[in-house]
């Protein structure tokens, strides 16, 4: 007779399953590192040095999980919704609009520290804006977020070239970029935490919006959790139907959902705009909003394990790096492969182990039942 699946402890589901995940991903990985001819040890002990070795290699390690922090924050939002907001590319690049929009008007009128709170606001507000439309054509005419949000990434990315090119660009430069942003638009450096450690860094993006990033992650665990908005947004992507049954309007649930998701991608924007480049140029996301939907699937949609998510991700953007570097059979190519296996198996075969582990557990559970208290005396 088959054993029926039993439910999981919590740190099993949170813990051993992503576990086992990222070792079999990283197993894969270097298999394919065999397959050029360089040892997966050796990449393994660059990419960790890369990553953690010094206090520069840190802080960049920790620029990019900043990143990854609020994409993957946004996506978790509208898994427990029930929607997949794969738009997070799109309205972060809105929000740099948003952020942008203050940088060149005040960046010369307010210091940082009165501009900071506005550009959240720009950022937050143009992600949310851009998230609205694809929210309510799903609320409303019933089509598929999947598909729209899909398509606005595109669109998003072609308003942002003619921005960039025929309104944003200054004169006489041929850069597709806006004019350096002054001092009042240029956000503090986090490295002195690190230093305070004995590390040494010379220069590394590291700011600020990381505080943010983390501000945010306990704004939504209290949101999703510890609030009546939050438990209708549960209810409604647990169960659509229980959700109408207890008078929990469904748009009005999908609209301020995906809203609150395309608010957090939107303020991505603000490390790598205000915070590392000061000025808003292409392709500033790099690919931020993809990641973030394996952040938020590795985390399994919680802050608590989006934040550690984060940080592996932003390990592997750095640490790939320095490989590349050190290992030039290893393109940064190769790189993107090993990233692709880690999103792959947190994402897509998430569940490939899950079974197993189940029925282990049952099998556990079963077994102690099966003992008299008697019996154990004996």
């Amino acid at each position: 007779m088959s054993v029926p699946y039993a439910k999981l402890p919590r740190w099993v589901d949170y813990g051993l399953i992503p576990l086992i995940n990222l070792i079999v991903a990283f197993a894969v990985a270097g298999l394919v590192v065999l397959l050029v001819g360089e040892s997966p040890l050796r990449a393994a002990a660059i990419m960790v040095e890369g990553a953690f070795g010094r206090g520069q290699n840190i802080a960049y390690t920790l620029f990019y999980a900043t990143s990854f922090i609020f994409t993957g924050l946004a996506v978790a939002v509208a898994f427990h919704g029930g929607l997949f907001n794969i738009g997070g590319e799109g309205q972060a690049y809105v929000g740099g609009l948003g952020v942008v929009l203050v940088a060149l008007n005040l960046d010369g009128v307010f210091p940082w520290w009165v501009n900071f709170p506005l550009a959240v606001i720009g950022a937050g507000l143009a992600g949310a804006l851009w998230a609205l439309i694809p929210a309510y054509l799903q609320a409303k005419r019933g089509s598929h977020i999947v598909i729209t949000t899909i398509m606005f990434n595109f669109i998003a990315a072609s308003l942002m070239v003619y921005l960039l090119v025929d309104v944003l660009k200054p004169l006489g430069q041929m850069a597709p970029q806006t004019r350096a942003f002054a001092e009042g638009a240029q956000l503090p450096k986090l490295n002195w935490i690190i230093e305070l450690f004995g590390a040494k860094i010379r220069s590394a993006p590291f700011n600020i919006s990381f505080l943010l990033a983390l501000l945010a992650a306990f704004g939504v665990w209290v949101l999703i959790w510890r609030t009546k908005l939050g438990y209708e947004i549960r209810t409604q992507g647990h169960s659509p139907k229980a959700a109408r049954y207890a008078g929990i309007g469904e748009a009005r649930i999908i609209i301020i959902t995906m809203m609150i998701s395309g608010a957090l991608a939107g303020m991505m924007a603000l490390n790598p705009v205000m915070g590392a480049q000061n000025r808003l140029q292409l392709d500033f996301v790099t690919g931020a909003g993809f990641v973030g939907i394996a952040v938020a699937l590795m985390g399994r949609s919680h802050p608590v394990g989006i934040v550690p998510a984060a940080i592996l991700f932003g390990m592997l953007y750095q640490g790939g790096a320095e490989i590349a570097f050190e290992m030039p059979a290893i393109s940064r190519d190769m790189i993107v492969v090993i990233q692709g296996l880690v999103i792959l198996f947190a994402g897509a075969l998430e569940h490939m182990f899950r079974p197993a582990i189940q029925t282990f557990f049952a099998s556990l559970g079963a077994g102690r039942s099966s003992v008299s208290p008697n019996e154990g005396r004996a």
